[in-house]
């Protein structure tokens, strides 16, 4: 298996980040936290005045500067429009900040349980702030950040894992030959939107990157994968269950988003094409930290050919799934035969 030529991120030490939060001028009072993060190395530090920070180190080489000061000034800008994010400190004259040859920012800590999907309201609230978001991230492009608006992503993923030799070869021209399938129903559904609207988006708005306070509601953390994408790119990640049952989640969140945005009906066709992008660009994504000691710890399956004849037959369902149809062509509204007591949508 190929490795991550940057095995010595795998081992930084919170001593080492410590230090370099100390050049900065933040002094921590000696209680900190390791905080799960496989792409960057995130600790919380109690700091001598009284605050709470947390502090990312970027893994080197996946993002350059450019980028992620970016992505700081997107945070920056939606704060100022009083949408509840995390936005980086500033640190001197920047948000990014170089100690030796690693990077980092801080943010305040801010805290929060995960949202409980299966309440129509909280999805509502969540619907209406996603809309409220994308209003700022219409105001101008990202000129750095990466586009998920065509199967590009994928096909990035595709060429390094062929060439990692993370594929067995018995296995290979299967995956290979779905994987093209998948590629050309990708394009073909986004090709089919030609004057589709792409904006500044979260990028990975799972529900483990929004955290919930009974007073506040929710708010955002983590827009380390802000990308430029259609607006569904950001709600489709909120739906699971059976087809039921992410309709009806889904009219929850657009009741919310509508009421601030306007949404374009016709993206709710890209939700199993930006599905299978996402699972094509996660092997990849597994493959290129596979020297990271972390990966292999806590990826135990991955690589295994039980991994990967799975991969195939899940794209094959895909490639299904993307047929040209009318996808959620009568969404249910939120009142309409949904039990939200015990187990929720049923």
């Amino acid at each position: 298996m190929s490795q991550d030529p940057d095995t010595s991120f795998g081992n930084l030490t919170p001593e080492f980040m410590l230090d370099a939060l100390e050049q900065a001028g933040l002094y921590g009072d000696g209680r900190l936290l390791q905080l799960n993060s496989y792409e960057n190395r995130v600790l919380q530090v109690h700091l001598e005045d009284g605050r709470i920070a947390v502090a990312k180190f970027y893994r080197p080489g996946r993002w350059t500067d450019e980028q992620i000061l970016e992505e700081h000034s997107f945070a920056a800008e939606l704060a100022e429009s009083e949408v509840p994010v995390a936005a980086p400190w500033l640190l001197g004259d920047s948000t990014l900040r170089h100690y030796q040859d690693q990077r980092f920012a801080v943010t305040p800590r801010q805290g929060g349980r995960a949202p409980e999907l299966d309440d129509p309201e909280v999805l509502t609230w969540i619907g209406r702030l996603l809309g409220r978001f994308h209003l700022v991230g219409q105001r101008r492009p990202f000129k750095h950040r990466l586009h998920w608006a065509s199967a590009e992503p994928g096909r990035v993923a595709r060429d390094w894992l062929l060439n990692s030799g993370m594929l067995a070869p018995e296995i290979r021209p299967a995956w290979e030959n779905v994987v093209q399938q998948c590629l050309a129903s990708i394009d073909e559904a986004f090709g089919a939107i030609p004057d589709l609207k792409t904006l500044r988006l979260h990028g990975d708005c799972h529900p483990g990157n929004i955290l919930w306070t009974p007073d506040k509601g929710p708010h955002f953390v983590d827009l380390d994968d802000a990308v430029m994408g259609p607006a569904i790119q950001d709600l489709w990640m909120l739906l699971s269950g059976d087809d039921l049952s992410m309709r009806q989640q889904l009219a929850c969140v657009l009741d919310g988003y509508e009421t601030v945005a306007e949404f374009d009906r016709r993206e709710l066709a890209l939700i199993e094409p930006l599905r299978t992008l996402r699972m094509i660009h996660h092997s990849g994504w597994l493959a290129k930290r596979w020297g990271d000691p972390a990966f292999p710890h806590a990826f135990p399956w991955f690589g295994t050919p039980n991994y990967w004849n799975d991969q195939v037959a899940k794209l094959r369902e895909q490639v299904e799934a993307m047929r040209p149809r009318e996808p959620f062509a009568e969404l249910a509204r939120p009142e309409d035969e949904v039990d939200f007591d015990g187990d929720g949508f049923s």
